[in-house]
């Protein structure tokens, strides 16, 4: 009767999860999986205290605009947020998204010659834009782009696509600034882990593997009789990216999350599974799947698997993005089981290693929105984006309907009724039914922190909002840690340069490039698996065999384009 239970609360979620995916990043406030890029900075903080409203377009007489989103999900638009950027702008969304991959609608797009309107491509941009797909928006956001250029300030130029093509083809589908209250660090572990060990954080692949075979010797089972998992892993699909590949980077390497490459000071990119650091890392996962703490099922349970363990309170680590497991979670609070929900820490496998996931690392370009050479009216398409990087178009989307999903203060400060905050933390409808949020992502946003004229936050997530929303588990570990936030727990973004290139994950690239990355991804994802579920006494001639494989499929000619695609970047912002 629990696992009937368990999974009929599952499908409430199983359309949202199944909706997002990453190479690296959530697709709203926290953008990687442990190694956020964005974090406390100005570039988009409106200057003036003027309310700027949108350009809107002369005639509102309605069109409506085909919109291809590869991270989307049904939207009928017809919610409230939807129907008021309808009457705004004139302007409705006829969208349509991945019901295989994004990378075979693209490819089908281009053998065709027929494209939508507007297009986020993710990874796929960089095949449009060779194909002539996209226009340049540089003319457009100069005549029509207000806001848009006050959204961007001085980053606008990195939105630029190369040295030799200057051309603007996408609006980045990140955040533009902002500050890191929430992430989910580069190590979950539950609550009454923590408690027992009375709140320290491991600073070793030592200490926390002590730390499980303590806890699960004293816990075999749960108190509802759930064989308890020292750590489970998501590798049957595209989650591997976010947690067997992701993680390697941020705790064996202390890097900030550039996918699957490693950035050194002289902008030289390195496959990442070739660091001596990672490999480590992964010997260390063979002798955990070995000894019975890293799940045996690991390699091969679902998605939904995955999730339905984490969700009964039997698995005391993961090593994920919060994003991606935050349906979990949800069911967690709603069966009050608040100790079997995690503190996310920052975590590196040696005290030596600098958790970066504070790092701020630009803004993120080359995933973003673009206009196709199809679109019926490019002009009205700009005038929609621009409005939607309004004041306006920003309140709106993030903050909802005056009166209904949020209200003024006496200080003329916006803030959200608790009734309102209760409906969004409680129902996995939330933004799907009222519209709050649910259009934010792929397009612009400013980030968390930064505020409008009237001196509100842009988004709902505030340094208040934050501390106000912790659950009794989470103020605990704030009292014990004597924190104020979760997040000062970390090394702080002073603490870090800001690289001149953004997120290597996120760049449109050349498809001879991405076809060699595909190639290497498609060899890395099962090797890496052989190598911790194979015997401990196979692990290095595995992996000397796996980068042998790598080298053969041109891992070097890989290596070799990224580091000048990454220069080339470079000397535009210099």
């Amino acid at each position: 009767m629990k696992k009937k239970k368990l999974m009929a609360m599952l499908l409430a979620v199983t359309m949202i999860a199944a909706s997002l995916s990453a190479c690296g990043d959530k697709p709203n406030d926290d953008t990687s999986d442990g190694s956020s890029n964005s974090t406390e900075n100005t570039a988009g903080t409106p200057s003036g205290t003027d309310n700027e409203q949108a350009d809107v377009p002369e005639s509102l007489e309605e069109i409506t605009l085909t919109f291809y989103s590869a991270d989307g999900q049904a939207d009928p638009w017809t919610d409230p947020v939807a129907l008021a950027i309808t009457a705004a702008t004139g302007v409705k969304l006829d969208t349509s998204y991945p019901l295989s991959s994004e990378e075979e609608d693209i490819a089908l797009m281009i053998a065709e010659g027929n494209y939508p309107d507007l297009i986020f491509a993710k990874g796929s941009a960089g095949n449009l834009i060779d194909a002539g797909a996209l226009i340049d928006l540089t003319d457009l956001i100069e005549e029509y782009g207000p806001n848009i250029k006050k959204m961007y300030g001085e980053e606008l130029a990195k939105l630029k696509y190369s040295a030799d093509d200057p051309s603007i083809y996408q609006l980045s589908s990140y955040n533009v600034g902002g500050v890191t209250y929430e992430t989910g660090g580069t190590l979950q572990l539950q609550w009454d882990l923590v408690k027992e060990n009375d709140y320290a954080i491991p600073q070793s692949l030592e200490e926390w593997e002590k730390m499980l075979k303590d806890y699960m010797a004293a816990h075999p089972t749960t108190d509802d009789g759930y064989e308890t998992i020292g750590l489970t892993i998501s590798c049957s699909d595209w989650h591997w990216y976010i947690t067997l590949a992701n993680p390697a980077g941020f705790i064996a390497d202390g890097a900030p999350d550039n996918g699957q490459w490693l950035i050194d000071e002289n902008y030289n990119a390195v496959y990442k599974f070739c660091s001596e650091n990672e490999r480590e890392y992964f010997r260390w996962l063979s002798r955990m799947y070995d000894e019975g703490i890293l799940d045996n099922n690991f390699a091969t349970q679902t998605h939904e698997d995955y999730i339905a363990k984490i969700a009964t309170g039997q698995v005391l680590s993961i090593i994920d993005s919060n994003w991606d497991y935050n349906d979990a979670i949800t069911i967690l609070k709603a069966d009050g089981k608040l100790g079997k929900t995690y503190a996310e820490l920052p975590f590196t496998m040696d005290e030596d290693i600098k958790c970066a996931t504070l790092m701020y690392q630009g803004l993120t370009t080359g995933y973003g929105v673009g206009i196709s050479v199809d679109c019926k009216d490019p002009v009205r398409a700009i005038k929609f984006l621009d409005y939607l990087c309004s004041d306006e178009g920003q309140v709106l989307t993030h903050w909802g309907i005056e009166g209904v999903n949020y209200e003024i203060d006496e200080n003329g400060h916006r803030y959200r009724p608790q009734s309102e905050i209760d409906y969004n933390n409680t129902d996995t409808e939330y933004s799907k039914t009222t519209g709050v949020g649910f259009h934010t992502y792929p397009f612009p946003t400013y980030g968390d922190g930064i505020v409008d004229s009237t001196g509100s936050t842009y988004t709902t997530t505030s340094k208040d909002s934050v501390i106000n929303n912790y659950t009794t588990e989470q103020q605990a570990g704030c009292a014990a840690w004597g924190v104020e936030l979760l997040t000062d727990l970390y090394p702080q973004p002073s603490e870090f340069a800001t690289p001149p290139y953004s997120a290597i994950w996120a760049y449109a690239k050349p498809s001879e490039f991405s076809e060699i990355e595909s190639l290497l991804d498609e060899i890395a994802w099962p090797g890496l698996i052989k190598c911790i579920t194979d015997p401990a006494d196979n692990f290095d001639a595995n992996y000397d065999k796996m980068i042998s494989d790598l080298e053969s499929v041109g891992l070097y000619d890989a290596q070799e384009m990224l580091t000048e695609i990454i220069k080339e970047k470079v000397a535009m912002v210099q």
